[in-house]
């Protein structure tokens, strides 16, 4: 038997942590962690497991734990199963929920939006669309690219579907289509198209906090709207904490700079239509 690096000895140490702080049948040897399934998982699995946490950090041990458990929500799932469940996801650079960029099928121009493939119903949740975590269908040997043409059938379908609800209801909020949350409806080109219209400027300006809620018409919305909603959602439903700019090809996301909030409080007030207009004194 070879020499132990340290980093091995941590990431033996984590691995011993979850296996008896979170009930989670492992058995560390000198190739890898193998489970109860009897699938090993070599070293450099395991440590691309952990997302750039340190392994002898107490961080490390909750990813390293989620990370085991999605991986045996697909491990014993057919690859046929899998296929069906493949669906879009899009989500904002930086986002809670991004795997990083080995995930990513494609990238919308604007370097802001990337598009992947999650699985829907594979946790306890049967209508959630799961993004798997760094690394879990290769270590599971499955290629999701294999799936991305269905994706992104499904996709454009779902957004030509958007597209005809806006059409009729322009003046509403954007609501999700089938399982495409309003981000990933962002990723279809039929879907920015009828947002962007058929006037000379052919581009849109949105708000998109959370992934389930946009809105089109800014010129009625408060400024500080998008960043303090964004700020309130959860990690895993926000959007974009800045508006957006949307053409048939392109979504890119405002400049950062100034103060929306300030600028929101120096707005004077609507009148009230209701109410005469006279001063009182």
């Amino acid at each position: 038997m070879g020499t132990v690096s340290q980093d091995e000895v941590a990431l033996r140490r984590c691995v011993l942590a979850v296996s008896v702080l979170q009930d989670i049948d492992l058995e560390a040897g000198d190739e890898g962690v193998r489970t109860s399934s009897g699938r090993l998982l070599p070293w450099e699995v395991v440590r691309s497991a952990l997302d750039g946490h340190d392994p002898a950090s107490a961080a490390a041990r909750p990813v390293l734990a989620t990370w085991l458990r999605e991986l045996s929500w697909i491990g014993w799932r057919s690859p046929q199963d899998l296929a069906t469940r493949a669906r879009p996801v899009a989500l904002p650079r930086g986002h809670a929920n991004h795997p990083g960029p080995q995930w990513a099928v494609r990238t919308v121009h604007g370097d802001v939006l990337d598009v992947g493939v999650g699985l829907l119903g594979i946790g306890t949740d049967p209508d959630l669309v799961v993004v798997p975590r760094p690394g879990l269908l290769r270590a599971a040997g499955h290629d999701p690219r294999a799936w991305w043409e269905s994706c992104r059938a499904y996709l454009e379908d779902m957004g030509r579907l958007a597209a005809a609800r806006h059409e009729l209801h322009p003046d509403r909020p954007l609501h999700p289509m089938g399982d495409c949350d309003v981000v990933t409806l962002l990723a279809s080109r039929v879907f920015r198209q009828a947002l962007a219209g058929r006037d000379r400027i052919r581009m849109r300006a949105a708000a998109v906090p959370t992934r389930r809620r946009g809105w089109l018409d800014l010129s009625r919305t408060d400024p500080a709207f998008a960043l303090v909603a964004a700020s309130l959602a959860d990690a895993d439903d926000r959007g974009f904490e800045r508006p957006l700019l949307i053409t048939a090809d392109e979504v890119v996301m405002a400049r950062p700079g100034g103060d929306p909030v300030l600028q929101a409080l120096r707005d004077g007030a609507a009148p009230d239509p209701l109410l005469p207009s006279v001063r009182y004194r």
